[in-house]
C-alpha cells in the first residue's frame, strides 16, 4: 500500500470521525413532543386529583373523559410535531435517530402497559392495579432520558433520568391517596415538560 493510499484512508477516517462528532453535537430535536406530553398529562393528573377529592363534582366516568381527552390531545400534538421534526435539519443524525427511537419505544411500552393494566383491572375486578402506573411511566422516562444523555453527550439529561428513577418509587409511596396524582403532575412537569422546553431552546433559531 502506497503512502498516498494510507493518507487517503486516514483522511476518510478523520472525515467520518468529524461527521460523527458533528452529529453528536447537533441539537436534540423533539423537545416539543416531550413538553406537550408533560403539560397535557400533568393537567389530566390535576383533574384526576380534583375528581378524586370531590373538587370536581362529576361521576366516575369523569376519569375516563379526562384521560381520554388528554390522550386525544397528545396524539394530535404528536402527529403534528413529529412531521415538523422530520423536516428539520439534523433529524437524521445518530443522536436524533437514537433519541426518536428511545422515546418511540417508551411510548409503545407505556401503551402496552396501559392495555395490560386494563386487562388486569377487568380480570381481577379491581382498580388497584392502576396505583403503580405512574411509577411505571416514570421508570420508562428515566430510560428514555438515559439513552438521550448517552447518545447526545448532554450530561444534564442524566440528572433528569435520575430524577425519573427516583420519582418512580416516590409515586408508589403515595399509592392509594388522591395526592399521588398531584405528585405525578409535578413529576411530569419537572421531568418531561421542563426538559422538553429546555431542549427546544437549544435548537437553532432557524430550525424552530
Amino acid at each position: 500500500m502506497t503512502d498516498d493510499q494510507i493518507q487517503t484512508i486516514r483522511d476518510d477516517i478523520a472525515f467520518m470521525k468529524a461527521m460523527a462528532e458533528e452529529g453528536r453535537r447537533a441539537p436534540l430535536l423533539g423537545g416539543a413532543i416531550l413538553a406537550n406530553a408533560g403539560a397535557i398529562f400533568a393537567g389530566a393528573s390535576v383533574a384526576n386529583w380534583a375528581i378524586g377529592t370531590g373538587r370536581l363534582a362529576v361521576g366516575p366516568m369523569g376519569y375516563f373523559v379526562v384521560w381520554g381527552f388528554a390522550m386525544v390531545a397528545f396524539v394530535v400534538a404528536l402527529v403534528v410535531l413529529t412531521r415538523r421534526v422530520k423536516r428539520q435539519p439534523g433529524a437524521s443524525t445518530p443522536a436524533n435517530r437514537a433519541f426518536g427511537t428511545a422515546w418511540s419505544a417508551a411510548g409503545f411500552a407505556i401503551f402496552a402497559l396501559w392495555v395490560a393494566l386494563m386487562v388486569a383491572d377487568w380480570r381481577l375486578e379491581t382498580h388497584l392495579v392502576w396505583m403503580l402506573f405512574p411509577s411505571m411511566i416514570l421508570a420508562l422516562y428515566g430510560l428514555g432520558w438515559s439513552v438521550s444523555a448517552a447518545m447526545s453527550g448532554q450530561k444534564w439529561l442524566n440528572v433528569v433520568a435520575i430524577g425519573a428513577y427516583v420519582g418512580a418509587p416516590a409515586m408508589a409511596w403515595f399509592a392509594g391517596e388522591p395526592e399521588q396524582y398531584l405528585a405525578y403532575a409535578a413529576a411530569l412537569l419537572l421531568l418531561a415538560a421542563v426538559p422538553g422546553m429546555l431542549l427546544m431552546r437549544k435548537e437553532p433559531s432557524d430550525i424552530v
